[in-house]
């Protein structure tokens, strides 16, 4: 069981500070730590291992096309050498909105930019000099002069390129916002993906956004943030598999926000969440572990009635003791 930071944006961004103390109190394995609009990932890290004793830490998915191997090979070394914790790194596409629009970075070809990427970064990561000529990503005679952090790979993965190049190169395969049956699929095409390159299957983990016992604000805090999903190519189709498709053929009219967060249903957020009371709770993480998932990462919902998710998290690591360092 592992937590990552919500970096919700109808919060503050330090509550991400307070977050990540509790996960470590509170004895979850390891902290998720991307970025959006706030902190950079490296300098959060370093805040982060400056207020808690142990939670090791993976940073990302760094979006491929806007930040090079070199550059996250370096930014990952040097939080695991100032802080002294084990730093792991995921990689990732990001959305349009991300990398066209707020970086300026052309998005295409970014299947090809995350298969080049990784192959690229796991060399780096191991102390090795970098020798890549790729289509879309290059990088040679680079080696860290810091000390090698040896980090585990992961790949934030849903379509078959993703899940190929996690099935080639990755050391764990991330999902975000799936269903149990969805989730069960994509295992099963990673598991496929992996025994034709003769190798072992990577680890899957699932990011699920949670809040437990915590309340209707907390719950509309999640609809709003899987609003922006629903017309998105490979999440429409799921959500329109799990039944509903009403709510897809609305969003691919492109509405006003407002209007499609109205008629998103609380069972539309409970299919690709953890939500609801203790036994709720448990069953749709026990559901999730069914269906081939290795590693949970809860995403707490952070609200005025649970603030930076404490309610969720405590709640959570009671429910699974066993699975906490």
């Amino acid at each position: 069981m592992e937590v990552s930071l919500g970096l919700w944006q109808d919060r503050p961004a330090e509550e991400a500070l307070q977050t990540a103390t509790l996960a470590d109190r509170l004895g979850f394995q390891a902290l998720w730590i991307g970025e959006m609009a706030t902190y950079d990932a490296c300098a959060l890290g370093m805040a982060v291992a400056a207020r808690t004793e142990r939670i090791s830490l993976t940073l990302g998915p760094f979006a491929v096309a806007v930040r090079d191997p070199m550059m996250i090979a370096m930014g990952v070394a040097s939080v695991a050498s100032l802080s002294g914790r084990t730093v792991d790194v995921a990689l990732g596409t990001s959305s349009q909105v991300v990398v066209e629009e707020w970086h300026g970075r052309s998005r295409a070809r970014s299947a090809r930019a995350l298969a080049e990427s990784a192959r690229a970064l796991r060399p780096l990561l191991d102390g090795e000099k970098s020798s890549l000529d790729g289509e879309v990503v290059r990088s040679r005679g680079y080696h860290l002069r810091l000390p090698a952090p040896k980090s585990s790979l992961t790949v934030a993965a849903f379509g078959p390129s993703a899940i190929r190049t996690a099935a080639r190169y990755a050391d764990r395969m991330v999902l975000n916002l799936v269903s149990v049956e969805t989730a069960r699929a994509l295992i099963s095409e990673l598991r496929r993906e992996a025994a034709a390159l003769d190798r072992s299957c990577p680890r899957v983990a699932v990011w699920l956004s949670a809040a437990v016992d915590a309340g209707k604000p907390a719950i509309d805090q999640i609809r709003r943030a899987v609003v922006g999903y629903l017309a998105a190519p490979g999440y429409s189709e799921m959500f329109e598999r799990a039944g509903f498709g009403d709510v897809v053929a609305y969003a691919r009219t492109r509405p006003h926000p407002r209007d499609l967060l109205a008629r998103v249903p609380d069972e539309l957020v409970t299919a690709v969440s953890v939500v609801g009371d203790r036994d709720q709770a448990r069953a749709r993480v026990e559901a999730y572990i069914d269906a081939g998932v290795d590693d949970i990462v809860f995403l707490p919902s952070a609200t005025d009635v649970d603030p930076a998710g404490e309610r969720t998290l405590r709640t959570l690591a009671g429910l699974f003791p066993n699975t906490l360092a």
